[in-house]
């Protein structure tokens, strides 16, 4: 029996207000030339807090002082990667509540680095076409004064990047609607 799911698992901060949240630009992953929220997979035998510190300090510049674990969700979507044909991302979501460091637009590349920098978005600048499903979560959240739904979310149409004949990746507009909407969206 061929399973269909690749299952990710990873933690993510939510660094933000009403007015703006802190997202990196993703090059990698399902999320790639998209925003994303700081964060990523387990290393051996590590902590979910200690993980969550660790990626946003790597990912932004920005080194967490105080975090609270809001919850967990998971995003399911059409993604062909080796023998799957869809990806399970499970993910642990963390407020920020307040961090030391500077915003680093830039960060350091590395074997495994999946952020080129970070910066700070206007919430209405966030939008399917450009976020990842963990933003559009996360922008939820703090425009509904920070309640956290934790309602599994499943993605109907294939949102990754296509690559043009020069080899170039650019982002591919979504076309499908959430089956489960990530409470009062507007998608078309």
């Amino acid at each position: 029996m061929t399973k269909k799911f690749h299952r990710a698992f990873g933690v993510y901060g939510i660094i933000g207000n009403d007015e703006g949240l802190v997202v990196i630009k993703k090059n990698g992953g399902p999320y790639i030339n998209r925003f994303d929220l700081p964060g990523g997979s387990l290393e051996d035998g590590e902590g979910l807090q200690s993980a969550i510190v660790r990626e946003i300090k790597e990912e932004t510049g920005l080194e967490p002082d105080k975090l609270t674990q809001l919850g967990v969700t998971s995003f399911k979507y059409p993604w062909s990667y080796e023998r799957w044909r869809y990806n399970q991302h499970i993910c642990v979501f963390y407020e920020v509540v307040s961090s030391t460091g500077d915003l680093n637009y830039s960060v350091s590349q590395f074997i495994g680095q999946d952020s080129l920098g970070a910066l700070r978005i206007p919430l209405e600048k966030l939008t399917i076409e450009n976020s990842s499903p963990l933003v559009l979560k996360a922008k939820d959240f703090l425009q509904k004064q920070r309640i956290f739904d934790p309602t599994n979310c499943q993605i109907k149409c294939n949102f990754l990047p296509k690559k043009t004949s020069d080899g170039v990746f650019q982002p591919k507009t979504l076309r499908g609607r959430l089956f489960k909407s990530l409470t009062n969206f507007a998608i078309s």
